[in-house]
């Protein structure tokens, strides 16, 4: 593992214990070449009308918080 994905898994640590209150949970995918995180939203949070405000104000706000290089956050399925 290299250290951005690393720090990022550390950067999804500090959200993990909000998503899992709601029956969900963040699974790092890849951290691309060009800085893009993708990320899968499990549990609830996977079937959720929600997620896209999860994914925008909380999963990629912490991420950047922590890694303001990082260029953007995608949710596979």
């Amino acid at each position: 593992m290299d250290i951005t994905r690393k720090k990022v898994e550390e950067a999804l640590e500090k959200i993990r214990p909000e998503l899992r209150a709601h029956g969900g949970n963040v699974e790092l995918v890849d951290v691309t070449k060009d800085k893009i995180v993708k990320v899968r939203l499990t549990g609830a949070c996977a079937g959720c009308p929600m997620s896209t405000l999860t994914l925008a104000m909380g999963v990629e706000r912490a991420i950047k918080k922590e890694l303001p290089e990082i260029k953007g956050v995608e949710a596979i399925p």
